[in-house]
């Protein structure tokens, strides 16, 4: 590496203002582990638990400039038969300086910063479960673009919904 191409690196890496994304950082927000049914829950397991996992996505503004903060949220619910074996919320949040175009800020707060998040935000949830005497829960990938296009769709429909209850209204 040249000492201009490493001068480049350097700045890149210190400087959130040379790249697209910059994660200034990630922690967790807010986090429950809870097994309401222990220790008798254990005596009835005989398989793993089956698992409903929920996901949300939430970026805001942190500054006139451009910091955002984004939270990953997961609800996550462990059943054995009937019975919750476990229950795991977690808020995983990070801090990332943006420096792309306006039509560009919203994909990369409900895309890209959550795929970068989502490895981390995994680990706690595997290793609270584990640690909760269950299998450790191994989380898939996520597609946080079929995510946002979801919740793209639904907004339309909404603002949809609510022209045509407008409609309605006037007339």
């Amino acid at each position: 590496m040249s000492k201009k191409d490493e001068k480049i690196a350097i700045s890149q890496e210190t400087n959130p203002n040379a790249v697209p994304l910059f994660i200034n950082g990630q922690f967790i927000k807010d986090f429950s582990f809870e097994s309401p049914h222990a220790p008798q829950i254990f005596n009835e397991m005989k398989q793993a638990p089956s698992i409903e996992i929920g996901v949300d996505i939430q970026a805001g503004r942190l500054d006139d400039k451009n910091t955002f903060g984004v939270d990953l949220k997961f609800s996550i619910e462990g059943k054995i038969e009937d019975k919750v074996a476990f229950i795991v919320e977690l808020v995983y949040s990070s801090v990332v300086t943006l420096n792309v175009e306006k039509e560009h800020i919203e994909p990369m707060l409900l895309i890209e910063v959550p795929r970068h998040m989502f490895p981390f935000a995994r680990s706690i949830i595997c290793d609270a479960v584990r640690d909760g005497g269950f299998p450790p829960l191994m989380i898939a990938p996520i597609d946080f673009v079929t995510l946002y296009s979801k919740r793209q769709e639904q907004m339309k429909k909404e603002q949809t919904s609510q022209e045509t209850s407008k409609d309605k209204t006037i007339n």
